[in-house]
């Protein structure tokens, strides 16, 4: 039962737990929910159980709910279970798994400190924020947030430290998204020293941010949602070169984080620029 200890314990500080089988697998759905014929969670786009007590759908299943965790059928699976896994996304948190010195060597150089767990081959940082699950984004790196689960084991060390854009910028590398080019577009001068208001920094994060709170709110229409997100976006930012790649990865990836799959979000991005004439 240390297991489910270590699970209870997690939870009540807010952490999506579930139990992991040898070879650090979730367990199969039950016959009832085999190959989602239940409806409860099709495609696993949904957190959270479905409406039967078993362990199913794999990191949906997690939960941070005592009497779920310590139910009869979940207790059976703790007794079976190896370790104790959890859902990086539904607590908030993304995973760089490095998988070998090689991966941990880069990442030193590539990317912020944050809190630190050992693992077999490896490490994982931990970091406050959560985005698309992506894997194999380098050699010997994994990224495990929403849609995907990760071994708990333990705490770590050090500060956790906020998502930077760096590890969004990893995941969109997969999905080869439309590239921001300059336009031939005439702009008129802005007033005072001639340069582009939308380069102060506090003035674009705060549009990124806003446009990305947006789309994590959205609790129906999401591709809707998602398409005048962007066309919002582009019709303040998209004609002066401001927008990076790294803000075209933080909106995708918000996006894909609620479901949307990337040529959605490519389609949806291209459709706004045209509308605006971009």
């Amino acid at each position: 039962m240390n297991l489910l200890h270590t699970a209870l314990s997690l939870a009540a500080n807010g952490i999506p737990l579930l139990p992991l089988q040898a070879g650090k697998v979730p367990f199969g759905n039950c016959r009832t929910c085999s190959h989602n014929s239940c409806g409860g969670r099709p495609n696993m786009k949904t957190p959270g159980p479905c409406h039967c007590p078993g362990v199913c759908h794999a990191w949906a299943a997690a939960t941070t709910e005592p009497a779920i965790l310590a139910s009869p059928p979940w207790v059976a699976a703790w007794r079976r279970a190896v370790c104790v896994g959890y859902h990086p996304g539904g607590a908030g948190l993304t995973v760089v798994d490095l998988d070998n010195a090689d991966a941990i060597a880069w990442a030193h150089g590539a990317l912020p400190a944050t809190r630190t767990v050992p693992t077999t081959r490896g490490q994982h940082w931990i970091y406050r924020g959560a985005m698309a699950s992506r894997n194999a984004v380098r050699p010997g790196v994994d990224i495990k947030s929403t849609m995907s689960y990760a071994r708990y084991l333990g705490p770590g060390t050090g500060t956790m430290t906020a998502l930077p854009d760096a590890v969004r910028a990893l995941a969109m590398k997969e999905l080869s998204p439309i590239r921001l080019v300059p336009q031939a577009v005439t702009v008129p001068a802005p007033p005072g020293n001639g340069q582009c208001r939308h380069r102060t920094p506090a003035y674009l994060d705060r549009g990124i941010a806003m446009a990305e709170q947006r789309i994590t709110d959205a609790s129906s229409a999401i591709h809707t949602t998602v398409y005048r997100t962007f066309l919002a976006v582009l019709s303040v930012h998209g004609r002066c070169g401001c927008l990076t790649d790294a803000h075209m990865a933080r909106l995708f990836t918000a996006a894909q984080a609620k479901g949307e799959t990337a040529r959605h979000c490519n389609d949806a991005w291209t459709n706004a620029r045209t509308r605006l004439g971009l």
